[in-house]
């Protein structure tokens, strides 16, 4: 005979799981309705495309047809195209040339507001942020009167007028790149500068005045308190003009078309030409890949140093 415990079994208890999902729903249940119409953007603009455009890198599609399936030669055959490699050391080359003068402007400017006064400071800040709303189109063509390789460019206007050689800049090879990348820095140095400004707000005056009795001039204050401090700001804006960098494109579309001889084809602009010129969108959709291989591990690089400064 079975002993008698003295307990009833409780056959109508619901499994603890069961209970705490219901007890989540009963509260957080309306906050799930109001995310289902972004979760359907999400899934339709978003996550569904992603999928297609990896399906897509084992196909052979030039959007009239049916896809064929091609297995690994997308992937093969970018190991072997040496336009490919050049425009990512076009891209990694720009990112260079507009990643730290981006920070580094745009760090200096927001010092320089913060120290005026408020009326002072609000007037230049609209001065320096107006590129960052002014069409690119419209940037895009004064660059190129300026920069212009030839007599009508104002750039070699003034250096005629000053008795000193003139430059090709958008005709040469090595100074076009340049000239896209100071075009980027131009126009998103303001945002940068907002970034930094709102840090700067961030940051008590209760330590400056300490440094100050200390008796701390104003650049051991800026070396060993501003910039450490700011150092969030660093890591957002690192991470951001490295993605924005590595997906320049409106320049070289609008200046260049790439040239002259590659020199300014970017990864982007490759991916477009391979996509919409030359309808090879398996092609492409490798390219679109590896580029965002390239943003994840330097976006995840960029993370762990910026840790490690923190800790």
């Amino acid at each position: 005979m079975k002993a008698y415990s003295g307990c009833k079994p409780d056959k109508g208890r619901k499994p603890p799981v069961a209970g705490k999902v219901k007890k989540h729903l009963s509260k957080y249940g309306i906050v799930y309705i109001f995310l289902i119409p972004i979760m359907v953007q999400f899934i339709i603009f978003y996550l569904i495309p992603i999928i297609f455009s990896f399906v897509l890198t084992f196909t052979d599609w030039s959007i009239v047809g049916t896809p064929k399936f091609n297995g690994l030669s997308n992937w093969k055959r970018l190991f072997h195209d040496a336009i490919a490699w050049k425009s990512i050391k076009n891209t990694a080359m720009f990112s260079v040339y507009y990643i730290v003068p981006t920070m580094a402007l745009g760090l200096f400017l927001a010092v320089m507001i913060f120290s005026q006064k408020k009326r002072v400071g609000t007037f230049f800040k609209g001065i320096f942020f107006l590129p960052v709303v002014t069409s690119f189109v419209v940037i895009s063509g004064i660059w190129k009167w300026i920069f212009m390789g030839s007599d009508q460019g104002i750039i070699n206007q003034i250096l005629s007028f000053l008795g000193l050689n003139t430059q090709l800049f958008l005709a040469s090879s090595k100074q076009a790149l340049l000239v896209l990348a100071s075009l980027s820095v131009f126009k998103v140095v303001g945002s940068t500068m907002i970034y930094y400004f709102a840090g700067l707000n961030g940051i008590s005056e209760d330590v400056y005045e300490a440094a100050r009795i200390d008796g701390a001039g104003k650049w051991k204050i800026f070396s060993k308190i501003t910039f450490p401090l700011l150092t969030p700001i660093h890591f957002y804006v690192a991470i951001v003009t490295t993605i924005g960098s590595f997906q320049i494109f409106d320049s070289a579309f609008l200046l260049t078309n790439g040239g002259p001889n590659f020199s300014t084809n970017t990864i982007v602009f490759y991916m477009y030409e391979q996509g919409f010129s030359s309808l090879r969108f398996g092609y492409a959709s490798v390219l679109a890949y590896v580029l965002f291989l390239i943003i994840l591990l330097l976006s995840l690089i960029q993370k762990r140093v910026i840790r490690e400064q923190l800790d």
